[in-house]
């Protein structure tokens, strides 16, 4: 089964081909595989780095947005392309590792069938330290209210279903509440350890206050939806006969 990995990418123009280039290392070979860039019309050299790693990079794919739209609307972007039935992200910042793809893989391997989302678990963040403190409390949070059963949903590293993730509603944020979502659709998600690096270079592109700010917004919504969700049982009758 061939696998496309999605990166969105705004700004990151030292990151970004090192990453590109560990992808390739930990997949050619293993699994037929597609890398889709997608750049969130960066504000600097970013796109250039990018069509000159296309030109050392066969399996590299990139689009670009003709305007900022959010972490959020580039995944989508990179899934809705993407040609593959699964799908793997990272964040453009190379603090994921690629070497874990493997591992959601294998997991996908010994799941139910009914698992749709494996999601990254940052058990040892390098992130500073009041960023790991918002984090921590924002997860309790949500865990309090979205009942997700879900450690770290805003690690980027994800395995995911295509078809499943284009079925599920679309929002600004909606990346950080894909268990949740899943869960709502009736389907079953999967936490896995994995490793977590410090940024090589660049800044972060979202603030605590930021962030909490709009995750109130977003997961006062969330847990809207899953309140007025029903997810119905169907199976298809079969009468034993034949034309």
């Amino acid at each position: 089964m061939s696998l496309s990995v999605v990166i969105p990418v705004f700004n990151e123009r030292d990151n970004i081909g090192p990453l590109v280039h560990e992808v390739v290392k930990h997949l050619r070979g293993r699994v037929a595989f597609d890398v889709i860039c997608v750049d969130d019309h960066s504000e600097d050299d970013t796109r250039d780095v990018l069509a000159a790693l296309k030109a050392e990079v066969p399996e590299l794919r990139v689009l670009l947005h003709l305007q900022r739209s959010g972490q959020s609307a580039a995944i989508r972007t990179g899934v809705k392309q993407a040609l593959s039935p699964w799908i793997a992200t990272l964040d453009g910042d190379g603090q994921n590792d690629p070497a874990d793809i493997l591992k959601l893989l294998a997991a996908r391997e010994a799941a139910d069938p009914r698992t749709r989302l494996f999601a990254g678990w940052r058990v040892d963040r390098k992130d500073t330290a009041s960023k790991r403190w918002a984090s921590r409390w924002a997860n309790r949070i949500r865990q309090y209210l979205l009942r997700d059963d879900t450690p770290d949903t805003g690690c980027g590293i994800k395995l995911f279903e295509r078809a499943t993730f284009l079925e599920l509603p679309y929002f600004d944020h909606m990346h950080r509440y894909l268990p949740a979502l899943m869960q709502r659709a009736g389907w079953k998600t999967v936490s896995v350890p994995v490793s977590h690096r410090p940024r090589r270079s660049g800044q972060s592109k979202y603030t605590n206050l930021g962030r909490a700010l709009v995750g109130i917004r977003d997961l006062m919504g969330v847990s809207w939806l899953i309140q007025r969700s029903h997810v119905t049982p169907i199976s298809e009758l079969n009468t034993g006969r034949t034309p």
